[in-house]
């Protein structure tokens, strides 16, 4: 699990509610369970409406990319591609075919598929790049459904808010009561901007920024695999996909490479 997504979402909620307890509020103050009502459950029946049900199905998927800690290791990668490299010019294209076949990553296993059945270099990166068009797509699919939801929340808080003074401002026969139920009826937008701002905005941006992750990640793969493709030196391989990181090498990394290197010659 990401703690900092999860962490974020605590630290601005006990925020809010330290402060106004802090200023003397009461804790109960802001349970409301119809400004609640009318505000998540309003929320969630906009996006319904808004969204096909393919649509809302990814919901769970979603959520799991935002608070899941999926970390690439860059370095490994570029390790298997720099061996791929030095199979191929020492072994042929052909070689790579029992490397990749047990590889975990379905990305660089389906390029170097193709480059061994002897598909143009050309074609390669053209059905490559769809398929990173079609993840970077499907990320911000699940990004707009909770960006919407984001846009929705303060609305509906407001809403409930209107609401409630229209109750407050219908039934005046206690004068002395009117500043609480007034109060009370705030809440709603309370909960409609806390929530748009805390949780759904910040879930929506996380989401985008896993996307960039995995676009930059599966850029560095498509670069190492036309470069396997090429016949491009080990060293320059490495010097390409080093470009894509800041991980910096250590020696014996590069006494290994070396020793590759030495090997192709």
């Amino acid at each position: 699990m990401d703690i900092t997504t999860v962490l974020g979402i605590l630290i601005g909620l006990l925020a809010i509610v330290g402060g106004f307890l802090w200023e003397g509020g009461e804790i109960h103050g802001l349970m409301q369970v119809t400004s609640a009502l009318i505000v998540f459950g309003g929320t969630f029946a906009a996006v319904m409406v808004s969204f096909p049900p393919s649509k809302l199905r990814t919901i769970p998927r979603a959520l799991g990319i935002a608070f899941s800690a999926r970390k690439q290791n860059h370095l490994e990668m570029i390790e298997d591609i720099v061996n791929m490299a030095v199979t191929a010019r020492r072994s042929g294209l052909l070689a790579l075919e029992r490397q990749v076949l047990d590889h975990e990553d379905p990305f660089l296993k389906e390029g170097i598929q193709l480059v061994v059945d002897g598909t143009d270099q050309h074609l390669v990166k053209q059905i490559m790049e769809l398929e990173m068009d079609a993840v970077e797509t499907r990320h911000q699919g699940f990004a707009k459904v909770f960006e919407a939801a984001g846009g929705y929340a303060p609305t509906m808080g407001i809403i409930g808010t209107v609401m409630g003074l229209i109750h407050v401002l219908g039934s005046l026969s206690d004068p002395s009561a009117l500043g609480p139920a007034i109060a009370l009826a705030f809440t709603a937008t309370l909960y409609g901007v806390a929530s748009a701002n805390l949780i759904f905005l910040p879930i929506a941006t996380k989401i985008k920024t896993r996307g960039e992750d995995e676009i930059l990640h599966l850029e560095m793969l498509l670069f190492g695999i036309l470069s396997v493709q090429n016949g491009d030196h080990p060293l320059l391989v490495r010097k390409k996909l080093e470009s894509f990181t800041a991980d910096r090498r250590t020696p014996r990394v590069e006494k290994d490479l070396s020793n590759s290197t030495e090997a192709v010659k």
